[in-house]
């Protein structure tokens, strides 16, 4: 048991937890103490350095139980063989941090993931301890996401469920052949087991509620949040093909809330098979973009890789662009009479946009000028629509089209 101060646990540890992405709370019930005898609050909305909906910047304490870790995932700075700095919180610690921070308005919630101590059912108890303490004895109604780990026992991952708004199992990489490589201790089986049982408590949950047995009493509460994961992008060979296609796996096979993409970071004393330097945020981006196509704009994993090359998403240009360019036969869309399905495929118009479109084309015919009231991005418009007052003639068919959105190319720099 590390004897550190408690504050020099929480510099160690807030800083490992850096490198997990998957920490947003939206989805999640509300829940408020006021009038109560506890403590905290939820309105569902992202929280760990995110942005609510009216602007909002809002946090939670994002933390390591421990560093200390049995395994020795070679891309991991917390694995086994790393010489970095070691330091473990008792769940009371956890727990008075918690409450201290949310008190003084720092947080308003938890995030609580760990290296793997003593065996993955010792990790697991340690952890839902921490939320069984905040929910139970100080009736703490904040936000908890809880990490839970792969192989532990499912009677655990369900005690963490009636605990903790959203559970999160990271698949780590994209790919078995990757995840064998780089974490042989670690078996995709055993992680699709554990995400598994939490789609199976959400499922019970749901049923529970609309059994006509319950009657009027409260349903079960079941991890209201949903399940994510997230995978490191650019430590393997993976292609963006590859991640897309286990991101969609992973979305039909557990009714994943979302999947997390995080560029891998260089490690010290890293195996020479690891990439030396990160891949391009950019790629993160593209991933996070098709992954939006993926889940809110109808697309097939298929379609969006058509825009692609190589199996690698274009980084000059965002992946509804790119499959734009490659369907230039699907275009141009009259703006007046197109279907919803198919303004969602038009490069520069968002849900949000296409919603705002159908409505007010209810109440007449729209121009040119009315899509700037409705849109931001006109401009990359044009090539793709049709409006009493616009047409594009040519452009949509234009050779050089892609050069008027690609970012001009840069000269690199000679080092001296």
């Amino acid at each position: 048991m590390s004897t550190k101060p408690i504050l020099e646990k929480l510099a160690v540890l807030a800083d490992a937890a850096k490198y997990d992405a998957s920490c947003a709370s939206s989805g999640t019930v509300t829940r408020d103490s006021t009038g109560t005898k506890g403590i905290g609050s939820t309105e569902g909305m992202g929280i760990c350095h995110s942005y609510a909906p009216d602007g909002r910047c809002i946090s939670l304490l994002k933390i390591l139980l421990t560093n200390f870790c049995i395994y020795d995932c070679r891309f991991c700075i917390n694995r086994a063989s790393s010489n970095v700095e070691r330091a473990r919180f008792n769940p009371q610690e956890v727990v008075r941090l918690t409450l201290d921070f949310y008190k003084r308005n720092y947080i308003e919630g938890l995030f609580l993931s760990s290296g793997i101590i003593r065996s993955e059912d010792y990790t697991m108890e340690q952890l839902v301890e921490v939320a069984r303490i905040l929910r139970e004895e100080h009736r703490f109604q904040g936000y908890i996401h809880l990490k839970t780990i792969a192989g532990a026992d499912p009677g655990l991952i369900a005690l963490a469920g009636l605990y903790a708004d959203r559970l999160s199992t990271n698949v780590e990489l994209p790919t078995e052949a990757g995840l064998q490589s780089f974490a042989p201790e670690k078996k995709p089986a055993t992680i699709r087991k554990t995400m598994a049982s939490v789609r199976v408590g959400e499922s019970d949950a749901i049923d529970a509620a609309k059994s006509r047995l319950i009657g009027k009493a409260k349903p079960p509460r079941f991890a209201p949040a949903g399940q994510s994961t997230q995978m490191i992008v650019g430590a393997d060979a993976a292609r963006d093909d590859d991640i897309l296609q286990t991101a969609t796996n992973l979305y039909s096979g557990y009714q994943l809330r979302r999947v997390y993409y995080s560029a891998y970071s260089p490690i010290p004393d890293a195996s020479s098979d690891l990439p030396p330097v990160r891949p391009p945020l950019m790629r993160e981006h593209r991933l996070y973009q098709a992954d939006w196509l993926l889940r809110f704009y109808g697309f097939e994993r298929a379609e969006i890789m058509e825009g692609a090359s190589g199996g690698m998403l274009d980084l000059a240009i965002d992946p509804k662009l790119a499959w734009a360019l490659q369907r230039r036969e699907a275009f141009p869309v009259d703006i007046n009479r197109a279907p919803r399905e198919l303004l969602l495929r038009v490069p520069g118009l968002g849900t949000k946009a296409v919603d705002r479109i159908v409505a007010a084309r209810r109440l007449g015919k729209l121009r040119l000028g009315d899509l700037a009231r409705l849109t931001a991005s006109v401009k990359k418009l044009l090539p793709f629509i049709v409006t009493p007052d616009w047409r594009p003639g040519k452009l949509t068919d234009s050779a050089d089209l892609r050069a008027h959105f690609a970012p001009p190319a840069e000269q690199l720099a000679l080092a001296l």
